[in-house]
């Protein structure tokens, strides 16, 4: 075969390849022939209809005090609230904004920290044999033990609370991107090595690469850990968030305003969640098609 023709070939595959939005456009249409969306669907209906029926319509013992799903919503989307708290009020978006803020620091610096130590340590042996104690050693202690500690070395209300939710994104983050490095085929640093690559062009192009699935995993599962931890911090030590806006309502009994943050924390982690994946998809358009011609 001709170099003209090998060259015709390869732009016509590249032609026919989907683009990233066709891509999405076809999953979107193939996931709707399914019945996964609508069994999804008639889930969430399930769920919504069991907590009313429990709490406001048939008012079990344990659910009574509990405000139902109705009484929620209407509360949420009042411009007159009784507790105070609706979509409409200016310290709920208040609270969501500065709990948005701390988790996109907390998972900044814990992505820029944990991706390369995580990349380090699966790429040199000597370096993870002196780090990977320590980690291990530190990973396992629960985040509320660190809260004394957190208080005592930082000053506010601001830094420790960043700090802790930066700490239980961080060992997620490292762990996972070391599992990816560490999963990579031997076939392919040997075959860089055949082909005369140097240390530095197998660690971009191969090493950073091929972790970059376990990496957006692990990304994914750290920014809910840091929601778990930004919560809690934020309701031992906070002025303003969703955290603090849960223990807040609950000390004075505002229950209606508690669910209500809770059902925003559940959305806004959801929001997040998807905008990692989104960015991992975007950075990963090579395993989005392969995974798409496969049916998945």
């Amino acid at each position: 075969m001709s170099e003209q023709a090998i060259s015709g070939a390869a732009q016509g595959a590249a032609q026919s390849a989907p683009s990233g939005i066709q891509l999405q456009l076809y999953r979107l249409g193939k996931n709707l022939r399914t019945p996964t969306p609508y069994l999804m669907t008639f889930g969430i209906f399930l769920w919504l209809l069991t907590y009313y029926l429990f709490t406001e319509g048939w008012k079990l013992p344990r659910f009574e005090k509990i405000p139902g799903p109705v009484e929620v919503v209407t509360e949420f989307i009042s411009t007159d609230p009784v507790w105070g708290t609706s979509l409409f009020t200016e310290d709920f978006h208040t609270n969501v904004y500065v709990s948005c803020r701390r988790i996109f620091i907390a998972f900044c610096i814990a992505t820029g920290l944990g991706v390369p130590l995580g990349l380090f340590m699966g790429w040199s042996r000597k370096f993870r044999d002196y780090t990977f104690p320590i980690l291990e050693t530190l990973r396992p202690i629960p985040i509320l033990a660190w809260v004394p500690l957190a208080i005592v070395m930082f000053a506010g209300f601001e830094t420790p609370i960043i700090f802790l939710a930066t700490l239980a994104s961080f060992f997620v983050t490292t762990l996972n991107t070391l599992l990816g490095v560490r999963s990579i085929d031997e076939a392919y640093f040997r075959a860089a090595g055949c082909l005369g690559s140097k240390k530095r062009h197998v660690f971009w192009h191969v090493v950073v690469p091929g972790a970059m699935p376990f990496i957006f995993t692990g990304l994914q599962i750290s920014i809910g850990v840091a929601w778990f931890s930004l919560v809690a911090a934020e309701m031992i030590s906070g002025d303003f968030g969703l955290g603090y806006m849960i223990n807040d309502s609950f000390m004075v009994n505002k229950y209606v305003s508690m669910v209500m943050a809770m059902i925003s924390l559940g959305f806004v982690g959801w929001a997040t969640s998807a905008m990692v994946r989104w960015a991992g998809n975007r950075m990963m358009q090579w395993r989005v098609r392969a995974l798409a011609l496969e049916g998945r």
